[in-house]
């Protein structure tokens, strides 16, 4: 018995315990520990024939088996894991392309939405300086520069600019000094101020109008200029302001969602939403452009340093916001401000829209992606399991052939004698199919015995026509008129060409088909039942209303065929109005969905209740000498169309056959 001090295991063998069985130690008889580092009895070290051991057991054929097992079984969940990686990034890169899209086709509904409402205010302050410059107390005020009249001037300035919501209204003399102002009232009244030196004065003295925007001397407040000059008889007496300033517009337009601005044709912004961007520019001016705008005081001392707007491709700008505050990306989308050479520029913010559009992508796709994993894996599972399933029953299915070859000779004989009788059941199928085509066939020759008369009275009448007109061109000929005769040769064979058609479509409707569906012409087929039956409905004195609405439809079947059930259906109309004076017929067909509905309705007695249930059963008739076969051969010709046939009574028996429709 070994000691106990020495039945402690050293803790660096525990790795090896999990590979290794505890065994006695072989190097001494003596020693009864199990594998360590080193015995401590024996004091013998066991190390490297441990690790021997240790990889022998790592490379044993079970173990790499083993090893080869979870490596494949790793590859599917490598797979997914790329698929929904792949999924995700998809989903992204669509998602960033969708929203940029409909960003920009928002931007740019918006910057024409803003410019037409720019355009407006605009042009509704344009016509002030037009009327007031034909007003003859305006001009009675500049010819005598009567003070009484000018303070008279005042008072409806400022009446009129307040209803106009106009900023200022002010009239200059021929020098440019103001005679009077709607702001007369005001500290900053422009009363006796010389504005000679302004652009608008001067072109408007120049050219007759004139309009400028710029910054305010006296108000220091940005506005429109919009200028007309005054004529006399003697030239000209001095030019009407009327100042419209775009707050109100800006206001509204902070109101949004993203920045607003309008630039001129120097790319200066004019009126903006965002107040730290107004008499800046959207590109570089140069030092000389700018000493020369300064000098002009059109924008006082503005800095017209660029905009913090960085273009960054696809309409896609960012922009540093003011204040300190952060970069943001915007679509941008520009729009010509009409009648102006102002340009509308919206900046749509991008980053709200695209996160929740991109996230919700993002999760359909990876949801959509686990579905599909999980729809691979469940058929996978379910192929496994199928192709297991089947790998055992073709085992036991060989076994059992094998019993039985080897222990019933006679269930082998009794198997051969049930494929014989399998064979003669499916020639019997084929047969009866075959009758089924001759009863068909027989049904059409039994119309075509009904309608033979009518038929024949559909030729006799050309036969007649032609005997007729050749008889006269024969004395035509005779007399020498040879153009009378050629007149009733072509008659003749425009009468022959009739007869062809009338018998061509009797030779198709009594043709065996081959039953190849396709798009069938309803109109067409409509036509050639009516040539069949034409002459029976005159006969008869039945009148027939064919209404498509939907003008010609094209249904899936087979024109002959379809034709035998118009004619059947057409044909049981005009026997139940036999004897009925006003008999009527109506044919409707529209389309609805993805199929052609052909309803077919008479005026007669209808159908009895009990014949109605059993309609399309063999041998159920309502005629004496009928067979009963002629609605049920046509149930069965739109059934093989894919259609459906039904019967009902309304003031008469109604027909409606449904028919699919070639898309």
């Amino acid at each position: 018995m070994p000691d106990a001090r020495l039945s402690r295991l050293d803790r660096n063998t525990l790795i090896f315990n999990r590979y290794l069985y505890h065994k006695k130690c072989r190097l001494d008889t003596k020693c009864e520990i199990p594998h360590k580092w080193a015995c401590r009895m024996c004091e013998k070290s066991h190390t490297g024939k441990i690790a021997v051991r240790l990889l022998k057991r790592l490379g044993s054929p079970r173990l790499i088996k083993r090893w080869r097992r979870l490596a494949w079984r790793a590859v599917p969940l490598l797979a997914t894991a790329l698929l929904l990686v792949a999924l995700d990034q998809i989903a992204r890169y669509g998602a960033e392309r969708w929203v940029l899209v409909q960003l920009r086709a928002d931007a740019q509904a918006a910057a024409e939405l803003r410019a037409a409402v720019l355009r407006s205010e605009i042009e509704k302050q344009r016509s002030l300086p037009v009327v007031l410059a034909q007003d003859p107390d305006v001009r009675a005020a500049l010819s005598e520069h009567n003070p009484v009249m000018l303070r008279a001037l005042d008072a409806r300035f400022e009446t009129l600019a307040a209803g106009t919501r106009a900023s200022v209204i002010y009239l200059l003399d021929s020098k440019g000094i103001t005679l009077a102002a709607s702001n007369y009232r005001e500290p900053t009244s422009f009363v006796g101020s010389d504005y000679s030196f302004r652009p608008y004065f001067r072109h408007a003295m120049a050219e007759g109008a004139a309009e400028h925007f710029a910054f305010g001397t006296v108000s220091r407040r940005p506005g429109l200029y919009l200028t007309r000059r005054i004529d006399g008889e003697d030239g000209p007496l001095g030019v009407i302001v009327v100042k419209a300033e775009f707050s109100g517009v800006e206001d509204d337009w902070r109101r949004l969602a993203g920045p607003t601005f309008v630039t001129d044709t120097r790319h200066i912004v004019l009126v903006t939403s965002v107040p730290g961007w107004q008499f800046r520019a959207i590109a570089e001016i140069t030092n000389e452009e700018r000493v020369r705008i300064r000098a002009s005081l059109q924008f006082g001392d503005a800095s017209l340093d660029p905009l913090p707007i960085v273009v960054e491709g696809d309409d896609q700008v960012r922009v540093t916001m003011p204040d300190g505050g952060a970069e943001r990306v915007f679509v941008e989308a520009a729009a010509p401000v009409p009648s102006t050479g102002w340009t509308l520029h919206v900046l749509e913010p991008m980053a709200a829209t695209a996160n929740v559009a991109i996230a919700a992508a993002r999760v359909l796709a990876l949801l959509g992606g686990a579905l599909l994993v999980i729809a691979l894996a469940f058929g996978w599972y379910r192929r496994r399991r199928a192709l297991q399933k089947r790998r055992r029953e073709e085992r036991a299915r060989r076994e059992l052939e094998r019993r039985v070859e080897e222990r019933t000779l006679e269930l082998s004989t009794a198997n051969d004698r049930l494929r014989e009788e399998m064979d003669q059941r499916q020639h019997a199928q084929s047969a009866l199919q075959g009758l089924q085509d001759e009863l068909v066939q027989a049904s059409k020759l039994a119309v075509l015995g009904q309608i033979a008369a009518s038929v024949a009275h559909e030729v006799n009448q050309p036969v007649a026509a032609i005997r007729t007109f050749a008889e006269s061109g024969g004395l035509l000929l005779a007399r020498g008129d040879t153009l009378s005769a050629g007149g009733n040769l072509a008659t003749i064979v425009g009468l022959t060409e009739r007869i062809g058609v009338i018998t061509g479509e009797l030779r198709a409707f009594a043709r065996k088909t081959p039953g190849h569906l396709g798009p069938v012409s309803l109109r067409e087929a409509m036509e050639g039942a009516m040539l069949l039956l034409g002459h029976r409905l005159r006969e008869q004195d039945i009148t027939l209303e064919i209404d498509l609405s939907a003008g010609d439809i094209l249904v899936v079947a087979e024109r002959v065929r379809l034709e035998q059930v118009l004619v059947n259906l057409l044909q049981n109309a005009l026997e139940a109005l036999t004897g009925q004076t006003g008999g009527r017929i109506r044919v409707e067909a529209r389309a609805e969905g993805g199929n052609a509905v052909i309803t077919l309705m008479d005026n007669g007695p209808g159908l009895p209740d009990a014949v109605l249930q059993a309609l399309f059963m063999p041998f159920t008739t309502t005629k004496p000498a009928g067979l009963g076969l002629g609605l049920v051969i046509s149930h069965d010709i739109v059934a093989e169309f894919g259609g459906s046939l039904a019967a009902a009574n309304r003031d008469g028996a109604v027909f409606t056959l449904i028919l699919p429709r070639v898309p």
